[in-house]
């Protein structure tokens, strides 16, 4: 008789492996917390070395579960390949992708330089896309995986003074489901989070401008920004056996902002 988990069961991460790179901080960092908080190992990718094993030095402490940083620009295809496979030396396997990492330049567009436009580019598609590639060998291999991507509002609306960032999260959703599509044999989904206006350091600009933050609130119906920790339940979600059957999916996560 085959054994029927419980909802609660299903939503739990124990010998679970996540890699989550921009893990440091802001939603990455709120991410790996809300993982390692369901019972998953985390690994924590940064620019910043020290940064990454700080920020996982503090979730394990808090967890209990490990948790190791490691340093990695997504944007060089030979770090990537060697994290990734650091990653499962020193963890076994790997279950669980989060491509997290990325910038936002803002501004008109005759006011940017191609090497602006280039720089979110490669960070905020082409570094998804390796360590997407990096990790495809070992997913692959077990026949199971949970890849989420971050997305954006942005990949489905825009604003002004947004073509970079624009551009590189509409790819993301495009990326997105192109690889579940190609990933679905092996029993690998693939979906993305879209998130709304977070207090992350990504959005200080805006948070201390209190005219743009104004412009902002007025589009969310809750009346709000998001909440870090408002991210961690649907990363866990999508992350675990009860999303058994998502795939290909953009989940919102914007108070309602793009309802209207």
């Amino acid at each position: 008789m085959v054994e029927v988990m419980s909802i609660l069961e299903k939503f739990k991460l124990n010998n679970r492996v996540a890699l989550i790179t921009g893990g440091n901080r802001g939603l990455g960092k709120a991410m790996a917390l809300a993982l390692a908080e369901a019972g998953g190992c985390v690994a924590i990718i940064s620019r910043n070395e020290k940064q990454a094993r700080d920020a996982a030095a503090e979730i394990e402490n808090s967890t209990g579960n490990r948790c190791l940083g490691y340093g990695c620009d997504v944007t060089e295809p030979e770090q990537v390949e060697n994290v990734v496979t650091q990653v499962v030396a020193d963890f076994g396997q790997l279950d669980i992708l989060i491509n997290n990492a990325g910038i936002n330049i803002r501004g008109a567009i005759d006011e940017l330089s191609l090497e602006q436009f280039r720089a979110v580019q490669e960070t905020n598609v082409t570094g998804m896309w390796l360590m997407c590639r990096a990790a495809a060998p070992h997913l692959k291999k077990q026949r199971y995986g949970r890849v989420i991507n971050l997305g954006s509002i942005m990949s489905v609306v825009s604003i002004p003074d947004r073509t970079a960032y624009a551009t590189s999260k509409g790819a993301v959703l495009q990326l997105t489901r192109s690889l579940a599509l190609e990933w679905a044999p092996y029993g690998i989904t693939v979906n993305a989070i879209m998130p709304g206006p977070f207090g992350t350091e990504m959005n200080r600009s805006l948070l201390n401008d209190p005219e743009k933050y104004q412009a902002f609130l007025s589009k969310i119906p809750l009346g709000r920004w998001g909440e870090l920790d408002e991210i961690g339940g649907l990363a866990v979600f999508l992350a675990s056996d009860a999303a058994s059957f998502v795939n290909g999916s953009g989940i919102l996560i914007d108070g309602g902002w793009t309802s209207q």
